[in-house]
């Protein structure tokens, strides 16, 4: 049995959202484009002989039950009691409370990871009923690249991976709560909903032109309408080159998605002077990770 091993746990971009309704079990039924991109937490996964242990170089990051990881942690290792414990340091890269799924991915990260880590031989159907156990977004994240999620974002239909997409991301200097903007989120203040149908027909044909129209995001209603620095962010990337500035999640992270890779990278120079946290990132191809990360201090 390997005793220690390293997984990636890439960030994700809702490329777009929508909200049909309220479920009866207090949920929100949900259609979205989730994508994984190019920047990833890397945890590493050591067994011990009992116990559950969690550490990261984010002082902000929880180490106990509050954290996903260690969550899914427990919730793997109570299926499997006697196989021991594992320890759990997270090299955070992704932004807390950005909405980039970092919490539900260490969370898959650990799933697979400990399945590996004492060859448990647990499907990836097992896998993914405990993921969604643990949060709405941790089964895509297990299946990784890009896929259509309905339901509480459980339901999965994988699209094919016919695009390299490039990105600047733009984290504000604030967080959100995910649930806080669910609970305020109204149906009626939509007014752009995302053409679904036609961003799929786009995604098959492999035009990003057409992808680019059809994005949008009901839950900026809620969050741009509480933080103005939303809008203004999308208007700067608009103005830099992006074909579509859209926010990720619940955010407040805003995402620029550029033509090129030549486009994006010009774009991530002209955001040096500001007051964000930016990333300059690509589409997540399982390979070795790699993304550009500046945290400016002055504003435009």
């Amino acid at each position: 049995m390997t005793q220690q091993l390293v997984v990636e746990a890439p960030a994700k971009v809702n490329l777009t959202l929508d909200i049909k309704g309220k479920r009866e079990d207090g949920y929100h039924e949900l259609e979205t484009v989730m994508h994984q991109i190019s920047l990833v937490d890397r945890l590493t996964i050591t067994a011990m002989p009992g116990g559950i242990e969690v550490s990261s170089n984010c002082p902000e990051l929880p180490a106990g039950e509050l954290n996903l990881a260690y969550k899914a942690a427990q919730t793997i290792l109570e299926e499997c009691p006697d196989r021991g414990g594992v320890s759990i340091h997270i090299d955070k890269n992704i932004p807390l409370g950005a909405g980039l799924a970092g919490g539900s991915t260490d969370a898959a990260a650990v799933l697979k990871g400990i399945n590996a880590l004492y060859n448990l031989n647990l499907s990836p159907p097992q896998l993914m009923a405990m993921g969604a156990r643990i949060g709405s977004d941790v089964p895509f994240c297990l299946q990784g690249g890009t896929a259509l999620a309905r339901g509480r974002g459980e339901i999965l239909e994988p699209l094919s991976p016919n695009l390299q997409l490039h990105f600047l991301l733009v984290k504000p200097r604030f967080s959100v709560s995910t649930a806080e903007v669910y609970r305020r989120f109204d149906m009626a203040k939509v007014s752009n909903p995302p053409d679904t149908k036609a961003f799929l027909e786009g995604w098959h044909h492999c035009d990003i032109i057409g992808i680019s129209r059809a994005m949008e995001n009901v839950l900026e209603t809620v969050t741009a309408a509480l933080y103005q620095e939303i809008d203004q962010i999308k208007t700067r990337l608009i103005r830099w080159g992006a074909l579509k500035a859209l926010m990720s999640g619940s955010g407040p992270t805003v995402f620029g998605l550029f033509k090129d890779k030549a486009s994006a990278e010009q774009a991530w120079y002209e955001f040096q002077i500001c007051e964000e946290e930016i990333f300059l990132v690509t589409s997540y191809d399982g390979r070795k990770s790699t993304w550009k990360r500046n945290v400016c201090n002055r504003s435009t």
